[in-house]
């Protein structure tokens, strides 16, 4: 991990993640104070032994319930080192546990969703919360504590949750049953604002601009003269990545870009100018696009195409970089949420939430380092730095892209026709989005080509063609999505340009399902 010994005070704030599928939200909130935080599992926490730089400790949410006789927990030691701890969901839950509280799991008082939260008592936590007493907040529990702990008070309440909000009567303890890092919660970013900066009384000393300068100063001190090989897709975390260790080394930075012909219409070259031509880097270019389309001949599993589409990526890559003499580290766009989500929160290595493409890096036989600048990073925050390191903003404010590309967005076989027709449609779609001011609202959006055909009307003649998919959906980081809501006239402009201009498609319907129940991608 690089060094932080750039700031003057060690201020920080610990989320202890219990599991839940919001955590990072709580990060981001509180990353928003300008106030540094770091989300640890159980195992790691458990480690530390130094906690004087710990201004605050936040307990998650979680799936687990403290009503079984093993559940995940924490020593009641904590609470001796006049830490404050904000509790959520889990947490409260746990809190009170642990100080001889009871819960009870409920059957008929359930609460998910929308719920209203009523003050009992004032509190600091709650301080320029409530309208009228009263706030919308988004629960997600069955448990509930059903009595208060010894010399706890209760603060909060809703029609089915009497003890919805409690805090110690003299320790900064507190604990809430709901989501106050979720959007649902009105207002709730001022509780997680409450909690830092008023009760744990943080200064606000994370500022990008100190990261950039941090980050470069350390790839400087850590990598010396010795050559970097990275992998340059043109996305936003390799973009950056790419730009901040040519500020540290410059042409010790080799670049290899691998055209898998599975990316966006003329995305590839522009990309590829930019970085050769504006940036100076040294970049090769590998035309792999044959090598691609004839491995996946005849997949339609989606699995199946993203492990061709990984680790043909894999091999053509360590091939090139072979040739490439004397590179010691390879350089990956790894963001903090690659690591959290490739973790599991208990600390076992057989519950891990999810394995990640960015995380763990390239074969070891490579015998690389492997170096990631903004692994300690958020999305928005890349966004951030990139936007201070001056890079074009075709690349920054570019929506997310999958890593096996357009290959899951043509669900069933790929073929060159197929990828000729989506490549084609989703350019009208992403173009049409920038001229009339909507793709830097939109999270993201693509066309995608179903495997099927509908029968449709051109002239007189009857068609036998492609049904088209258009997706666009607002997030704020891509757990929870909405569709986003065109205007008809939008709708109907596009979709008649799509069929009017492309052959091979005859059909053009707007996905209107949010996340969940679906995902933002097709497979």
């Amino acid at each position: 991990m690089l060094s932080r010994n750039y700031l003057e005070d060690k201020n920080k704030i610990i989320i202890i993640d219990f599991g839940s599928q919001v955590t990072k939200l709580i990060a981001r909130r509180v990353r928003d104070l300008r106030v540094y935080c770091e989300i640890l599992n159980l195992r790691e926490f458990e480690k530390l032994k130094n906690f004087d730089e710990i201004k605050g400790i936040i307990l998650s949410g979680g799936p687990s319930t403290v009503t079984k006789r093993i559940y995940p927990k924490i020593s009641k030691k904590i609470f001796e080192k006049n830490i404050p701890v904000l509790g959520i969901c889990y947490g409260l839950q746990l809190i009170a546990k642990i100080f001889g509280g009871k819960i009870k799991k409920s059957q008929k008082k359930r609460e998910f969703g929308e719920a209203i939260l009523i003050e009992k008592y004032k509190s600091q936590l709650f301080k320029n919360f409530y309208i009228k007493k009263k706030s919308k907040v988004w629960m997600s529990h069955e448990d509930a504590v059903s009595k208060l702990p010894k010399n706890f008070q209760n603060i909060a309440s809703t029609i089915n949750s009497k003890y919805t909000a409690i805090e110690h009567k003299k320790k900064k303890i507190f604990g809430i049953q709901f989501h106050p890092e979720v959007t649902h919660t009105e207002k709730g970013e001022k509780i997680i604002e409450n909690f830092v900066l008023k009760i744990c009384k943080i200064k606000k000393n994370w500022l990008i601009g100190i990261e950039k300068k941090r980050i470069i100063m350390d790839l400087k001190n850590t990598l010396k003269d010795r050559k970097v090989v990275c992998a340059l897709s043109g996305g936003v975390d390799s973009s950056v990545t790419a730009v901040l260790i040519h500020k540290a080394i410059k042409n010790n930075l080799k670049c290899i870009m691998v055209d898998t012909g599975l990316l966006r219409k003329k995305e590839f070259h522009h990309s590829y100018k930019i970085f050769t031509k504006k940036y100076k880097m040294s970049v090769k270019l590998i035309n792999a696009k044959k090598i691609f389309i004839k491995k996946l001949k005849n997949i339609s599993d989606p699995e199946k195409k993203r492990k061709i589409i990984g680790r043909l990526f894999i091999k053509i890559f360590e091939i090139e970089a072979k040739k490439i003499k004397n590179v010691n580290y390879l350089a990956q766009g790894t963001l903090y949420p690659d690591i959290i989500e490739s973790r599991s929160f208990s600390g076992s290595k057989t519950s891990k939430i999810k394995s990640h493409h960015n995380v763990g890096g390239l074969p070891k036989k490579m015998n690389l380092k492997l170096i990631e600048p903004l692994k300690e990073l958020f999305k928005d925050e890349v966004r951030t730095l990139g936007k201070s390191l001056g890079i074009d903003d075709s690349l920054i404010n570019k929506h997310p892209f999958p890593g096996p590309g357009l290959a899951i967005r043509m669900p069933g076989k790929i073929t060159k026709e197929k990828i000729k027709i989506l490549k084609e449609a989703d350019h009208y779609f992403i173009t049409a989005l920038k001229e009339h001011g909507f793709y830097n609202k939109i999270w993201q959006a693509y066309a995608a080509l179903l495997p099927v055909k509908t029968v449709g009307v051109m002239g007189d003649n009857r068609t036998y063609e492609y049904l088209c998919l258009l997706r666009a959906i607002t997030s704020e980081d891509g757990m929870t999505a909405d569709f986003y809501e065109f205007k008809k006239p939008f709708i109907q402009m596009i979709s008649n340009k799509i069929v009017n201009s492309i052959r091979g498609i005859n059909r053009v319907v707007y996905d209107v399902t949010s996340k969940p129940p679906s995902t933002i991608e097709l497979e």
